[in-house]
């Protein structure tokens, strides 16, 4: 619904993109499309997807028809491969709402070319990693890395508490602790994740909102440092925060 109903988190994405130089192209990681390996969209031209079902009709009429840029899909392609991960390019897809609710906000005239990037579930965070360190070269090629997730996603919880007025216990945990390893730059505790950080298995029953932060950590570089722009946990448990790495 932050395709139309904004919140807190468009404001926040619309100070993001006028904060930052205009990039050349995006490369976006997105949680809902999974795949065996890396895969990029590579069309002139990328649909909007509506991947969801349920909503209002107002929904189902937006649209963010982006430019695609074949050229950037095979280059991040090639990059990826030369970490020694397969990857490949899919001339066909659009982008999914992923990428398109939070473009929509940033680049709301869609003039910017855009990739987006496939993640892999089962694969986990060192995986992403190394994909998003091979992509690091994009960087300097004005090419802004976005990894579009969650902080906390568990849609069981969101069902049963949307009408709960605080927020969970167990999701401030966990954003307060991913915070806290991202600022100190500890790397090692946050890929390991899944062991150390509180609640992590209510907060992200499955991985995959969670594996595009890895993507956008490793485009980063080492040396990079986090800053959270956005802070807000929606419906009791789903956490929104957003982070920029420079």
């Amino acid at each position: 619904m932050h395709a139309i109903e904004p919140g807190g988190a468009g404001p926040g994405w619309e100070a993001l993109a006028a904060s930052l130089p205009r990039p050349q192209a995006i490369l976006m990681a997105s949680a809902h499309w999974e795949t065996q390996w890396p895969m990029l969209t590579g069309g002139e031209r990328l649909g909007t997807i509506h991947d969801f079902a349920g909503f209002p009709h107002a929904l189902y009429e937006a649209r963010y028809d982006a430019m695609g840029s074949p050229a950037l899909a095979a280059r991040a392609a090639a990059l990826i491969k030369g970490a020694g991960i397969d990857a490949s390019v899919n001339a066909c897809r659009g982008i999914d709402h992923g990428a398109w609710v939070p473009l929509r906000w940033m680049y709301p005239a869609a003039d910017v070319p855009v990739v987006q990037l496939s993640v892999q579930a089962d694969l986990g965070a060192a995986h992403h990693l190394r994909v998003g360190e091979a992509l690091a070269p994009l960087r300097e090629e004005g090419v802004l890395v976005i990894g579009s997730g969650h902080v906390t996603h568990n849609l069981r919880d969101w069902a049963q508490h949307r009408g709960d007025p605080q927020p969970a216990a167990y999701a401030v945990a966990f954003a307060d602790w991913l915070e806290d390893r991202l600022v100190r730059g500890e790397r090692e505790a946050l890929l390991g994740w899944r062991e150390l950080a509180p609640f992590a298995t209510r907060a992200h029953p499955t991985e995959e909102h969670f594996l595009p932060l890895f993507v956008a950590l490793g485009a980063a570089g080492a040396g990079a440092r986090a800053t959270r722009f956005h802070r807000a946990i929606e419906a009791a448990v789903l956490s929104m925060d957003a982070y920029r790495f420079d």
